[in-house]
């Protein structure tokens, strides 16, 4: 029988690690309250890759084009480009919430041979995106979803994104995305 002492020692460290919600700003606040850096996202999926889930939530051309963190287990968009509407205002294409993405996390999970309760890691460019989809994670009956809180690329300074997430903190990525991981929707296939 496997020792669940590994897995006890990384939750005990994980609950003292994660970052507490007086700390997190308004805007990614979660109704789950489970926040955690990029760096100790990185520390629970390579601590505990077969139980926990890690999904990058960003549109599938960001996680083609600016790259994906190791040990990502599938790109599911929270959002997806509404490519027939560009907003003159925001200089923007339209987003659109993903009508799969409910489905698409319970299917990852099930394939992984997980439970509703496992530690699912969130993962967008900022911690904006996965605000929301924790928030809509948890009205779908999910309690364990966490929101990597300074994202991917991490927040602006002038105009940059330098501040903080997992590339700055200089963390495993690559620009490779495995067909496994890529999101396809549903009846694409």
């Amino acid at each position: 029988m496997k020792s669940v002492l590994p897995l006890l020692v990384l939750c005990a460290s994980l609950s003292a690690a994660a970052v507490e919600p007086e700390v997190v700003g308004q805007n990614r606040r979660t109704v789950l309250e489970r926040y955690l850096t990029a760096a100790e996202a990185h520390r629970l999926v390579d601590a505990n890759p077969s139980g926990t889930l890690f999904i990058d939530v960003r549109t599938p051309a960001e996680v083609s084009y600016v790259g994906v963190p190791a040990g990502m287990d599938a790109n599911i968009p929270y959002l997806l480009i509404d490519f027939d509407h560009f907003d003159p205002k925001t200089r923007s294409y339209t987003l659109h919430r993903n009508p799969d993405f409910v489905r698409a996390i319970e299917a990852r999970l099930k394939a992984k041979g997980l439970e509703h309760g496992a530690d699912i890691v969130l993962i967008c460019r900022s911690g904006d995106r996965t605000t929301a989809a924790v928030n809509v994670l948890a009205a779908a009956g999910f309690s364990r979803v966490w929101n990597v809180v300074d994202g991917f690329e991490g927040d602006l300074v002038d105009g940059r994104r330098t501040a903080n997430g997992w590339k700055n903190a200089g963390l495993p990525w690559s620009y490779r995305l495995e067909p496994a991981q890529a999101w396809v929707p549903p009846g694409a296939r």
